[in-house]
């Protein structure tokens, strides 16, 4: 059970990065609509054609643009953070239970 309990730990690691990935990528992709980059530019590029499939979701499902302003990342935010605190840490929580559970500590015990 300790294998489980490791591979739930490092899923949840990997998921964590991923998530802040797509934070740091909806972040920069803001930042360059403000700025009015080259959209030539590779870099520019990749921000647009990273985002975009996640804005095109929420778009279709919530059309939230209000007087030429945009509010799918907010929404984009939402989620992320939801899902950062519901299925990572749920991950994280339930490893650790495993491994404390194969080392023979029980919850009382865990509380001293």
């Amino acid at each position: 059970m300790i294998i489980l309990a490791n591979i739930l730990a490092g899923l949840a690691v990997v998921l964590k990065l991923v998530l802040d990935l797509g934070l740091i990528l909806i972040i920069a992709r803001v930042v360059v609509s403000w700025v009015n980059a080259d959209p030539y530019n590779p870099i520019v590029r990749f921000i647009y054609s990273s985002t975009e499939p996640m804005l095109a979701w929420v778009r279709r499902k919530l059309p939230l643009t209000f007087s030429n302003i945009d509010f799918t990342p907010i929404i984009i935010f939402a989620l992320i953070y939801f899902l950062q605190l519901a299925l990572v840490q749920s991950l994280s929580d339930y490893a650790v239970k495993i491994k404390m559970k194969d080392m023979g500590i029980s919850q009382s015990q865990e509380a001293i």
